[in-house]
């Protein structure tokens, strides 16, 4: 494969008919800057085109699946002119593992957190290690959901339930995470519970699977596009309240932060 933006944060592995992609950058718990957004989007649209893969199992290495949007790069350093670029970057992740043509599982460790989970929520399958935890927690920051996270978790709770997961923004064990059915499967052994899936799919007539898949997201595509929009006119509206700024600022001084309600 021939990977347009080549980057170290992101790590591709293919074998037989399952493609890995690991998010590296264990140091930080794997948070998402632009370059691994850029990564991660370039390399999930060559898996898209390439014939040999059926399968996208997507990862973390190290402790973390994925702890969220870098908050140092996206909320700290970045230019105000570069938050579309950004969310444009985040919108093409999500909208890409959401359509391709294949079947998508996360396989998830340690803390899948903020736009983690929501990048996770974009895949066909979630096996979660029995130690992992789950959180939609921009509400901690004075932020939204982005990542589509309004229209998974909608899809998967309905509205009531979506609301106030996003309003309370704990976090969840992945057991609870389970029985909420934010998650497919719960494992002992992770290594274990995903190489058992993996060799269920692959002695599967998977290209009906993946017919059913594109048939599913190609309806429902243009509702995910309208909240990823609606999702970025949300943001950079929440960017500019002081809501956000105690937030960052508590979340910079580790203590907890007072909000005002503006």
């Amino acid at each position: 494969m021939t990977i347009e933006f080549k980057t170290e944060t992101v790590q591709l592995h293919v074998n037989g008919r399952v493609a890995t992609v690991e998010l590296n950058r264990p140091e930080s718990l794997n948070s998402l800057n632009v370059e691994m957004l850029k990564g991660l989007a370039a390399v999930l649209k060559e898996i898209s085109q390439s014939s040999e893969v059926d399968i996208v199992v997507l990862r973390g290495k190290g402790r973390a699946f994925s702890s969220g949007g870098d908050i140092k790069t996206m909320l700290l350093e970045a230019n105000e002119e570069d938050f579309p670029i950004v969310m444009d970057c985040i919108s093409e992740v999500v909208a890409t593992l959401y359509t391709m043509p294949k079947l998508t599982i996360s396989a998830v460790t340690g803390a899948a957190a903020g736009l983690g989970l929501s990048i996770a929520l974009a895949t066909d399958y979630i096996v979660a290690d029995k130690a992992s935890k789950l959180a939609m927690n921009f509400i901690g920051i004075g932020l939204i959901p982005d990542g589509g996270g309004h229209y998974f978790l909608e899809k998967r709770l309905g509205e009531d339930k979506a609301k106030h997961l996003i309003w309370e923004g704990k976090p969840l064990t992945a057991e609870e995470a389970f029985k909420l059915g934010l998650v497919h499967d719960v494992a002992e052994s992770l290594e274990e519970v995903l190489e058992a899936k993996l060799q269920l799919l692959l002695n599967s007539p998977i290209q009906a699977m993946i017919e059913t898949k594109t048939i599913l997201a190609e309806k429902n595509t243009p509702q995910l596009l309208r909240v990823l929009e609606l999702e970025k006119e949300g943001q950079h509206k929440m960017r500019q309240s002081q809501d956000h700024q105690e937030g960052i600022q508590a979340f910079l001084e580790k203590r907890r932060p007072v909000f005002i309600g503006k």
